[in-house]
């Protein structure tokens, strides 16, 4: 598709106020949030799932049956089911990503969480993850949901994302800043 990264966004934005509005009237939230969990894995995990929502390819017909099907076997809420049927039709499965990501930050929202991204040179132990969450929640003042990922490169440390902030203790990027400090020295 020829959209622009931030129509892209409105359209994704549009279709998310309207699931998670249907969802909170119906007290559906937790399983909207299953869902857009089970989905983010898929977009995730799933080559052939990424291939069908952006191919252009795929008629219209062929991603609503496909789509359709993934939702039966995933066991998706009807809201969900419907919408994503509904962008098929409407060939607009692309923005499905950040739909996601735009129904997961209204729930977190609506539970007074925020989510924090990190990045880490080895897996987070659960212990870890609980005491990164507990110093985050006193620095934010909310309940901090931690989405964490893997970057070996980083060799040691953390980058930690919330909201706009972004905290760098990575060694990579310590390496980094000592190497430009030399370059201004030498």
């Amino acid at each position: 598709m020829s959209e622009t990264a931030s129509e892209s966004l409105g359209i994704a934005s549009r279709y998310a106020t309207a699931v998670f509005e249907l969802a909170k009237a119906a007290k559906k939230l937790p399983d909207t949030e299953n869902d857009m969990a089970a989905l983010a894995a898929a977009l995730k995990d799933s080559a052939d799932f990424n291939d069908l929502i952006s191919s252009p390819i795929y008629s219209s017909e062929d991603q609503t049956a496909a789509i359709a099907a993934i939702a039966r076997k995933m066991g998706l809420s009807d809201t969900v089911a419907s919408t994503l049927g509904l962008m098929a039709q409407k060939r607009r499965l692309f923005v499905l990503p950040q739909l996601v990501a735009a129904i997961t930050a209204l729930i977190a929202e609506e539970k007074g969480e925020v989510s924090a991204e990190v990045t880490s040179a080895k897996k987070l132990t659960a212990a870890q993850e609980k005491s990164l969450a507990a110093a985050l929640k006193k620095s934010v003042g909310k309940d901090v949901k931690i989405n964490s990922a893997v970057d070996e490169s980083l060799i040691g440390g953390l980058i930690v994302k919330v909201g706009s902030r972004m905290i760098d203790s990575s060694i990579a990027s310590k390496l980094s800043n000592l190497q430009n400090a030399m370059k201004e020295v030498g």
